[in-house]
Formats: structure tokens, sequence, C-alpha cells
């Protein structure tokens, strides 16, 4: 079988993993030369404490938006930046790793929009569960929510694929048992924060947007709903 001489040796990435990859990737470099003293001088040091506490998602304010039915716009931004900045470079890698994998199984059968929308829906899912149903003092950052949301949308898509093969759809869901049971592992040896809460709700967000968001979404769930 003749192949292309010009073709890639990698598979090219959807653009929307890039468009949600890059800019973690870019905060890491600042964040990196400014670790080093690289750029920015004595200050840089603190870049990243800066940004976290810029940008994460904090469970005292989102409690305080919802009882004083107050919503300013600096806090309500943070919803959908928390999930690039991240705690350490370690943090960030682990998430970049996950989205390249999850977004490019996705991205190549979701469009463009779709997969935008579950990445920030998964993320202000995850965020509001992790707010409202905790009283955790740590503030929510990292992109794990919404790497979840790409999960349950993975799963989604094979769930359908057991679906049309007749095989035991509960299969689908192995990948985020193991995940979760490896977060809670470490939580209960380790200790830290409930983030794991954030990442199931992300979880359930990105696989219930799959339903609408692919393609021929509501003809799939309404078919699926007259054979019950």
């Amino acid at each position: 079988m003749a192949q292309d001489p010009n073709a890639s040796p990698i598979n090219p990435l959807p653009t929307v993993v890039w468009l949600l990859v890059l800019p973690i990737i870019a905060l890491e470099i600042v964040f990196g030369a400014g670790a080093r003293g690289l750029a920015g001088g004595p200050a840089a040091i603190g870049w990243r404490l800066d940004a976290i506490q810029d940008y994460a998602v904090s469970g005292a304010v989102v409690k305080w938006m919802f009882t004083t039915w107050q919503f300013p716009t600096e806090h309500l931004l943070r919803f959908v930046t928390y999930p690039f900045v991240h705690y350490s470079f370690t943090h960030a890698l682990f998430v970049v790793v996950f989205m390249l994998a999850l977004g490019k199984m996705v991205g190549e059968v979701f469009r463009l929009w779709a997969v935008l929308i579950i990445f920030f829906a998964s993320a202000i899912g995850g965020a509001l569960a992790y707010s409202l149903l905790l009283n955790e003092s740590i503030p929510l950052v990292g992109g794990y929510p919404a790497v979840y949301g790409l999960i349950g949308a993975y799963t989604f898509l094979l769930w359908v694929s057991m679906s049309g093969r007749g095989s035991d759809q509960f299969r689908a869901f192995s990948l985020i048992g193991f995940l979760l049971g490896i977060q809670l592992l470490f939580g209960i040896l380790f200790g830290g924060s409930r983030d794991w809460v954030a990442d199931i709700f992300g979880f359930a967000t990105g696989f219930a947007l799959s339903f609408v968001v692919v393609p021929g979404g509501w003809a799939r769930l309404r078919a699926r709903l007259r054979h019950r």
C-alpha cells in the first residue's frame, strides 16, 4: 500500500485542542521564567500566586454571591479562567496530557463549538458544586473539572458505540471509575482538598451535554426516549 512521504508522523490535533492547551502552556512558560529570574525581576517569583489569587474560584465568595444575589463580573470570570491556572508545573503537565489525549478523541467527533461548550460548562458545573456543596477554604484552580467533562464526552461516545454493538454499556464508565478510585486513594493517603467533587460534577456535566451537542444529538435523544 502506497504511503504519502510528506505525511506527518504525528496525527494532527483538532484546532480546539490547541485553543485550550496553548494558554496553559504559555502561562507555565511565563511562570517558569519568572520563578527562575529570567523575566519580571524579583516580583516575578510570585506571579503564580498572584494568578491563583486573581483567577481561582473561592467557595466563600461563591456562597456570598448567591446569598446576596450579587454577581460581580470579576468573580463570574473566575469560573472560566481558573482551568488555565495551576498550582505547579506538574499539576499543569498532567492536565495538558489529558487534554491532548481526550481532546483529540472528542474533537474528532464533536464540532469545535461543542467541545468548547463541554469544556467550559464542565468547569462551571464543577466549580459551583465544589463551592456550594462543600465548605473548603482551599480555592479551586486547575483544569481537572473541565478535563473530566471531556472524559464525560468520551464516555458518552463509548456508551453509544457499545449500545450499537449490543455490548455492556456500563463498561463505558470504567475509565471514570478508575480515575476517581485513584483520586480517592491519594486523598486518603496524602490528604488534601475534596476537589474530586468538582471533578465528578464536571464529568456529569460533560456526559449530559453530549446528548445535546453531539452531531444529531436531539434526534438521537428523542429516538432513544421513544424506544423506552
